[in-house]
């Protein structure tokens, strides 16, 4: 019997501490050990977002070991698809792979801020991340 090969997802912002962290947690939650779950930033931040951690608490999802990490040639390589959550981040397209930006709600740009603003956006950023569950194991 052959095995499938687990498919992998990076998740790239600009900082790795708010948008594509909330991607990876909230993928890893939902696809188990199903779907290989990274995430990077272009230009790293020194810290994860506090409300976006606080924002998946909320769910139940712990983060506690995350931190923002570089976009590596490694990790490009290793992976899938490559989702680019927001405008901020740029990042060229790798060939052969699945390539997607996500053009994230942004409720600051309404003066919505605070936790208000990050529940927003994480309900924004879980709906796409469902979608892409079902498109990456078939379910």
């Amino acid at each position: 019997m052959t095995q499938e090969k687990t498919p992998s997802v990076l998740f790239v912002c600009s900082k790795n501490g708010g948008k594509s962290q909330l991607a990876a947690g909230l993928m890893r939650d939902l696809a188990g050990d199903k779907i290989a779950v990274y995430s990077a930033g272009t230009k790293p931040a020194k810290d994860l977002n506090p409300q976006a951690v606080e924002s998946l608490t909320e769910l139940g999802i712990d983060v506690t070991g995350e931190y923002p990490k570089p976009v590596t040639d490694e990790v490009l390589d290793t992976v899938d698809a490559v989702i680019v959550l927001g405008t901020e981040a740029k990042l060229e397209p790798v060939e052969g792979k699945r390539f997607e930006v996500w053009e994230t709600d942004e409720p600051s740009e309404r003066g919505i801020e605070g936790m208000e603003r990050m529940r927003l956006v994480r309900g924004d950023i879980k709906a796409r991340v469902q979608t892409l569950y079902a498109e990456l194991t078939g379910n």
